[in-house]
């Protein structure tokens, strides 16, 4: 099965707008990718009618991410109605540029981490289904699905795995169909690598509610020359039949904003344009080996 291949404008910079998007589309379509990964930071950062417009003119899809930075936290009292009308913002953004998914880690602010026993982390599940709900249902209503996004341990306390994600979302997703609810799993290689015992096996648990697929080497770097066993990732996508794109997300050390929410502490390459290509090339080729298996 051969999948669309996006890359991340993080790959690139932070934050992105509407000169270094249109210069990144430029560049990311010279290696091949067909699809561009948009985060939106801070409404406004950049045009979406623009991306729409460029995007277009080569070719190229789009889908949208958000960042649950400083400020954003649906499980704080004081930001969790600005978190909401934000991601509506991202929805809207994604209805504008055609992308028919939202993806990003939608629970607490990125970084913030505490403990928590199991009545306390019930209750902290309760209350975020409770703020996710009226946002998906806006999500629905537009055609778009918020992808939720488990994270490693270092970032979130909440959810982790593909298990607590489905947890999670179980009261939420009732009997609609797949995305019939505004809400999915986004699956990060990175964040599969440190929490799954069985990247594979968890991807098979996430099933038919598997939204946005992301992908990258197992230390933030290039897909490919490194110890993921892709071999058996691509085998549980197909198995769950997964049609949906693969996204290059990883960052830039150049930003010390961006540098320091992603731990870049050093070049994952020789250079981004490096990174990038080494990944597609890898997905390229890879794909075409699986579609000429017997």
């Amino acid at each position: 099965m051969r999948r669309t291949l996006g890359v991340n404008t993080w790959v690139w910079t932070s934050p992105l707008d509407d000169a270094s998007l249109l210069a990144i589309a430029e560049r990311a379509r010279r290696i091949g990718y067909e699809l561009l990964e948009l985060p939106v930071e801070t409404p406004g950062d950049w045009s979406p009618a623009l991306a729409a417009e460029r995007l277009a003119s080569l070719g190229m899809g789009a889908r949208v991410v958000g960042a649950m930075g400083e400020g954003r936290d649906l499980l704080d009292d004081r930001h969790r109605a600005s978190t909401q009308a934000y991601l509506r913002h991202c929805v809207d953004v994604a209805v504008a540029v055609g992308s028919p998914t939202v993806a990003g880690p939608f629970t607490a602010r990125t970084g913030r981490v505490w403990r928590m026993d199991a009545a306390e982390r019930a209750t902290a599940v309760a209350a975020w289904r409770e703020a996710i709900r009226p946002v998906a249902s806006y999500a629905a209503e537009h055609g778009v699905t918020l992808a939720i996004e488990p994270l490693n341990r270092y970032e979130t306390s909440l959810i982790n795995t593909v298990d607590q994600a489905l947890d999670a979302l179980d009261p939420l997703l009732g009997d609609a169909a797949p995305g019939g609810s505004g809400l999915g799993l986004a699956l990060d290689a990175y964040h599969l690598n440190i929490e799954e015992r069985s990247p594979a096996a968890a991807i098979r648990a996430a099933g038919d509610h598997l939204a946005v697929v992301q992908v990258c080497g197992n230390d933030r770097g290039p897909a490919g020359p490194d110890h993921t066993d892709w071999g058996a990732f691509f085998d549980a996508l197909d198995d769950v039949g997964y049609t949906g794109p693969l996204t290059l997300e990883s960052f830039t050390g150049d930003n010390d904003t961006i540098a320091t929410a992603a731990s870049i502490w050093r070049p994952l390459a020789a250079s981004q344009d490096a990174l990038a290509r080494i990944t597609y090339d890898f997905l390229t080729d890879h794909q075409l080996q699986r579609s000429g298996r017997p």
